[in-house]
């Protein structure tokens, strides 16, 4: 069984960084694609980025382009959001999540295993 476990978050001002990590165990993390979404009160799960199983493809949502870097680590079996000149409006709890395969959806229902989600707090 595949189990994941974010980290990293925390509360910053605006303008700051974060570096979240997803931790997986319990399978090859090679075999899956990785992506970050993210869940603000009373608003719906949404895709802030993904990473195809190499590394070597990337997707953002626009708001965070230029901004966050997405990262993983196969030989740590590890995946990593790097958020940079963070705004208020990217507080929210952040979940990883990974799915086999070679697409990279931007749909929460497509991704198969969840973490359990890290706060992220920017104040201005």
């Amino acid at each position: 069984q595949v189990q994941l476990v974010e980290s990293g978050g925390g509360s910053v001002q605006t303008g700051g960084s974060l570096r979240l990590s997803c931790a997986a165990s319990g399978g090859t993390f090679s075999n899956y694609a990785m992506g970050w979404f993210r869940q603000a009160p009373g608003k719906e799960r949404e895709f802030v980025a993904s990473i195809s199983r190499s590394g070597q493809t990337t997707d953002f949502t626009d708001s965070v382009k230029d901004r966050f870097a997405i990262s993983k680590d196969n030989a740590k079996n590890t995946g990593y959001l790097q958020m940079n000149s963070l705004k208020p409006e990217d507080t929210a709890v952040y979940y990883c999540a990974i799915r086999p395969g070679l697409a990279l959806p931007r749909r929460p229902t497509e991704y198969g295993y969840w973490g359990q989600g890290t706060q992220v707090t920017v104040s201005s």
